[in-house]
């Protein structure tokens, strides 16, 4: 595997750890990724939900949840470190100029169309700047956005596909179309960004995320033209993620049957494991809440069934008749525990087994 710049940041393996909240990568997972060669993330959504003042003081919280795991992750390795932040956040400023404080090296941001991001990030050197997009139209609209306001062309691009766990991009219908797989948007992005490569005289990398789980998913990508992938669910079997057993256990457990596509309170859909709550939420009921704070801006709290950041925080917790797991498509190949180093080198493994027999150099040198 090549290495993958972004900026001046450069990661010695093209694998970036995806974003999980909530509190599911944290400092520890980051830190462990990051200490093998790759992009460790912490995710910012309901960070501030495991202090004891998340429902009277959330906005604090939630500055200080995330100050305090960028610099557990900063003692714990000298690696790449990023940040995943959503644009529907409604502390969304918040959250940027926090990670922009603490001297993160990368912030990952989707979930909307991040088009104030470079205003928000103002030093020079700062956090070097990814938008996550699911289509190359986004990607396109992004770069101009950002060069006529702002001057500054993104320093990668994440696409992300439809078979990512957590809240998708797509409609419903669109979810398992051929004509939206990431097999697809990845040539399309790559194509998108070239002129504006040309333009600037450097490099966009585009990188591959939603759905791989294997070395030779990433082989596949990189040979479409990614430079790197983005990986989250595979993550979650590790000793180091940062979610209670039975949070891990779900994925363990789960068959292939098990992983639904919901309707979530804050109008996207997402990809999570069945579980009672689920099925109880599908059926009619309701879990009565007290909303914390309106903190996904796009979520209608008051006709709610329920709260999903309770949820999600419940579930981290291994309260799962509580809340639920978010899971990528292929949650259901997830068997074992393992530490981060062992998973890393599966992954380098099946990456150059993919390649096959090399053929026999010919011609003069």
């Amino acid at each position: 595997m090549k290495p993958l710049n972004i900026g001046n940041r450069i990661a010695d393996l093209p694998i970036i750890q995806g974003g999980m909240g909530v509190g599911i990568s944290l400092a520890g997972l980051a830190s462990a990724v990051a200490n093998e060669g790759g992009i460790g993330v912490i995710a910012t959504a309901g960070i501030g939900m495991l202090e004891p003042d998340s429902f009277s003081n959330f906005l604090e919280a939630n500055v200080r949840a995330l100050r305090n795991e960028i610099r557990k992750a900063k003692q714990k390795t000298q690696g790449v470190l990023g940040v995943n932040i959503m644009v529907a956040l409604s502390n969304f400023g918040d959250m940027v100029r926090t990670a922009v404080e603490e001297k993160i090296d990368v912030i990952f941001s989707g979930a909307g169309l991040p088009l104030n991001l470079p205003a928000l990030v103002q030093k020079s050197g700062a956090a070097k700047l990814v938008p996550i997009v699911s289509s190359a139209r986004a990607a396109g609209l992004i770069i101009r956005k950002w060069l006529a306001k702002h001057d500054y062309c993104p320093d990668a691009i994440v696409v992300e596909g439809p078979l990512a766990g957590g809240h998708l991009g797509f409609k419903p219908e669109q979810i398992g179309d051929p004509n939206f797989s990431l097999e697809k948007l990845i040539p399309e992005v790559v194509a998108e960004v070239r002129p504006f490569e040309d333009e600037r005289g450097r490099a966009i990398p585009v990188i591959a995320a939603g759905g791989i789980y294997t070395g030779s998913d990433i082989r596949k990508f990189m040979e479409l033209g990614a430079a790197g992938a983005q990986m989250a669910t595979r993550f979650v079997g590790t000793d180091e993620c940062d979610a209670s057993p039975e949070f891990k256990n779900a994925f363990v457990n789960a068959g292939k049957d098990d992983l639904v596509i919901i309707e979530s309170p804050v109008g996207m859909p997402g990809r999570a494991i069945k579980n009672r709550f689920i099925e109880d939420i599908k059926a009619g009921k309701k879990k009565p809440f007290k909303c914390p704070y309106h903190c996904i801006v796009t979520c209608k709290q008051k006709a709610s069934p329920y709260c999903i950041a309770l949820a999600l925080t419940n579930a981290l917790k291994g309260r799962l008749k509580h809340g639920f797991a978010f899971a990528g498509a292929n949650a259901y190949r997830v068997d074992k525990i393992m530490p981060v180093k062992a998973l890393i080198r599966e992954l380098l493994r099946e990456y150059g087994e993919a390649a096959g027999p090399q053929a026999p150099e010919t011609g003069a040198r």
